[in-house]
Order: C-alpha cells, then sequence, then structure tokens
C-alpha cells in the first residue's frame, strides 16, 4: 500500500470517529435543554470560524481560495446546502431514538451509493449492487426489530434517520467531484489547473459556511436566535467538542481522505463510524444494543462491503462517483 492510500485510509478513519463523536455531543446537549435546531446553528457556526482560521494559516489555503471560479464557489455553496439535509435529519433523528441506533440506520448510505451508480456512474456488474441493498435492509428491521416491547420508538424518528442516509449519499459524491475526480482519475491526481481540487480547506470552509447560514437563518425564522445568553454554561462544552471534533475536524478529514482514495472507498473505510457509535454509546451513554440489533448492524455493514467491493469489468475505470454534474469553471 503506497503512502497516499494509507494515508487517506487513516484520514478516513479519523473522519468517522469525529463523525460518530457527535451523536454523543447531541445526546448530552439535548439533555442539557437544546433542541436540534440550536445545536447545529452553533455547530456549524464554531466549526465554520475553525475552517476560516485554519485557511488564514496557509498563504496556499488562501490561494486556492482567491482562485476559485464562480461555478466553482457556487457548486461550493450548494453543497453546504446539501449538507444542511444531513444535519438536520439525523440531529432531529436522535432527538428521539437512541443514538447507538442511528448509527446503525444511517449507514445504509454507502448501499444507496452503489445502487444510484447503476443509473448515474460506471456500473457495478451483476446483482450485487441490489444484493447488497437487501441484506442492509434487513439489517435495518432487524435493528429495529430488537427494540424492546413497549418501547415508544417513534416512527418519525426511523425515517429522518433514512432521509439523512439519502442526503449524505449525494453530499459525499459531489463533494468528491469538487475534490477533482473524475470516472478516469482520484481527485488527488486532479491537473494542477484546479485549484478547488488541489486544497479542500478552502471549499470546506465555504462549504460550512453556507450551511451554517442556513441554520442561522432557520433558527432566526423559529424565533430561536443564535445568542450565547441562552445557552446552559454545562452545554458548551457539547458545543464546542461537536463544533471543533464533529464538524471542523471530520469534515476536513473525510474531503482530503476522499480525494486520496476515492468516493467509492471513503464510503467503505467510512464503516468504522457506525462502531465508534455503538462504542461511544456504549461508554458514555450507557446504551447497549441488544443480541439482534448487533447482528442487524452486521448485515448492514456487510451490505456495504458487499456494495462497495463489486468486481469491475476488465479494463474499466474506477467508479469515481454516481453524478454526472461537472463542477469545474
Amino acid at each position: 500500500m503506497d503512502r497516499r492510500r494509507a494515508l487517506g485510509i487513516g484520514l478516513v478513519v479519523v473522519a468517522g470517529a469525529s463523525f460518530a463523536s457527535g451523536s454523543i455531543f447531541a445526546t448530552l446537549s439535548y439533555a442539557e435543554g437544546l433542541d436540534w435546531l440550536t445545536l447545529l446553528g452553533w455547530r456549524f457556526l464554531i466549526g465554520a470560524g475553525l475552517a476560516w482560521a485554519w485557511v488564514a494559516a496557509s498563504g496556499s489555503r488562501r490561494r486556492s481560495i482567491r482562485q476559485l471560479s464562480r461555478r466553482q464557489l457556487l457548486v461550493t455553496l450548494a453543497l453546504g446546502a446539501v449538507y444542511t439535509g444531513n444535519a438536520a435529519f439525523y440531529y432531529a433523528g436522535i432527538e428521539t431514538i437512541p443514538a447507538s441506533l442511528a448509527g446503525v440506520i444511517v449507514y445504509i448510505y454507502p448501499v444507496f451509493v452503489a445502487v444510484l451508480s447503476l443509473r448515474f456512474a460506471t456500473r457495478l456488474p451483476g446483482r450485487r449492487p441490489w444484493f447488497a441493498l437487501v441484506l442492509a435492509v434487513a439489517g435495518i428491521v432487524l435493528a429495529l426489530g430488537g427494540v424492546e416491547v413497549g418501547t415508544d420508538l417513534p416512527i418519525s424518528g426511523v425515517l429522518l434517520i433514512l432521509a439523512s442516509a439519502a442526503v449524505y449519499s449525494v453530499w459525499i459524491i459531489l463533494s468528491a467531484r469538487l475534490s477533482g475526480e473524475r470516472r478516469d482519475r482520484l481527485g488527488s491526481d486532479a491537473p494542477a489547473e484546479a485549484p478547488a481540487a488541489r486544497d479542500a480547506a478552502g471549499t470546506t470552509a465555504v462549504m460550512m459556511t453556507a450551511t451554517a447560514a442556513v441554520f442561522a437563518a432557520m433558527a432566526l425564522a423559529a424565533g430561536k436566535p443564535l445568542d450565547p445568553r441562552t445557552i446552559p454554561m454545562p452545554a458548551w462544552p457539547y458545543l464546542l467538542g461537536i463544533g471543533l471534533i464533529a464538524s471542523f475536524l471530520a469534515i476536513q478529514a473525510l474531503y482530503a481522505g476522499a480525494r486520496r482514495i476515492g468516493a467509492a472507498q471513503a464510503a467503505l473505510v467510512s464503516t468504522t463510524e457506525p462502531v465508534f457509535i455503538v462504542l461511544l454509546s456504549f461508554v458514555v451513554l450507557d446504551q447497549r444494543l441488544a443480541p439482534i440489533q448487533l447482528l442487524g448492524a452486521g448485515l448492514v455493514l456487510l451490505g456495504v462491503v458487499i456494495a462497495q467491493t463489486s468486481p469491475r469489468p476488465q479494463g474499466a475505470p474506477e467508479p469515481a462517483t454516481p453524478l454526472e454534474a461537472e463542477v469545474e469553471g
């Protein structure tokens, strides 16, 4: 394994652990009286501030911002808006269902990516994507079937998590396109004249700013402006944690890792995330999955592995993305 690939895998694992921490910080924040909209507004406000500080610290990162074409800037802002949907659905969902269960359900998203590729990208041969989808759905059924009888588990919470998975599958692919990934190359192989493909820091800062702006506007419209005086003091460590670890670090690491190994492989390596969620939920929140739910989680992860490791026709390029839209100016 070459150093570039090893670094890419390591970055995606770090991203998975960092994203997983968000579910824990959110659950702890809800216990202090915050709601999902206030939480996400502060999460991305803090994350965007850190991202711009990171950009400002490097001349090359500052240049990458100035070199963005108008089209690249617009698409980057659109990515931020798409990510708003993913985060909103997920964090609204874990207000009503346990974080450990949500972490299993949301991980159907790499299977969504594989199935979408049947229509929008290099097709995976045979019936493996459909078999993977069946396994993942069966795993979710088992995970839900493990909920104790009499437990109030709102179906709306489950549907919100599934919606988050669908939106996230689109976001991770679009972000890889912006990094320079195409049918015949990875993002790190993009030509030098594509500045957005060379430095993820600038585009990530723009994306998180767009996400923060949307959540701030939503909070204002809902009569819950982002006023620090309304935040209970015990909740601030969780807000800072989710902003630093689950936003700034996680998104930077995922984007940088996907540039090096490709979107499909990034989705495969990201299967570490639900493992981190289950472990952190157990250690920090004392949430436990029943044996049948663990079996369901295993089926979901098996489906992801099958979907993302399907053999390609001889001589075919690595399937890069399920979406055809170009983002270069």
